[in-house]
């Protein structure tokens, strides 16, 4: 178990050099246009990758500005804006949590997620970190996200930490939900 433990402690320091890296920044050595990375976990791991987040953030030391966007966060705040949280727990007592989910599927869209992220102020080179992407499932498969998130972010190298596995085809979140379609992206590590 130990080892374990200390692999996703290096996994993470090496993560943090690379993001001190020009390739990194720029998205250099990737062989598709978008700058979007995914590191992959353990979702047993989720508190020290959580503390990792946490810490780099505050990185004084780091050659490029981190934003954190937590997926989880937008999808509630855009339920509070649609003033819709309390009807969710309503109608996931009355009507059960599929017909809930499928509600909530068809009401939040992308489009409101893409709203509230491309207002987070960011500079080019700054780095998106995308968290909370296990918190907000099944809510919102981050897959969508990725691609139309590049047209606010064209200069900023997108890093989404990710509760799973990726072939470098699909994402299967907890490393266990039938994967969904393949978009441009790069196993960071």
């Amino acid at each position: 178990h130990m080892q374990k433990k200390s692999n996703i402690m290096e996994r993470l320091d090496n993560l943090r050099a690379l993001m001190q890296d020009r390739d990194f920044l720029e998205g250099k050595g990737l062989s598709n246009e978008v700058n979007i990375r995914i590191f992959c976990y353990d979702p047993k791991d989720e508190m020290i990758v959580r503390r990792f987040t946490e810490q780099i953030k505050t990185d004084t030391s780091l050659k490029s500005s981190i934003i954190e966007c937590n997926l989880y966060k937008v999808f509630l705040s855009i339920c509070e804006d649609m003033d819709i949280v309390d009807s969710i727990v309503e109608m996931e007592e009355t009507d059960g949590p599929k017909a809930t989910l499928a509600e909530l599927e068809s009401s939040v869209v992308i489009d409101d997620y893409l709203e509230i992220i491309k207002n987070i102020p960011h500079k080019n080179g700054d780095v998106l970190l995308l968290t909370g992407i296990g918190d907000v499932y099944p809510f919102m498969r981050v897959s969508n996200l990725l691609e139309p998130l590049t047209v606010y972010y064209p200069n900023n190298p997108i890093l989404v930490f990710y509760p799973g596995e990726y072939s470098g085809y699909d994402l299967k979140l907890f490393s266990r939900l039938q994967p969904k379609d393949h978009y441009r992206a790069f196993n960071i590590m």
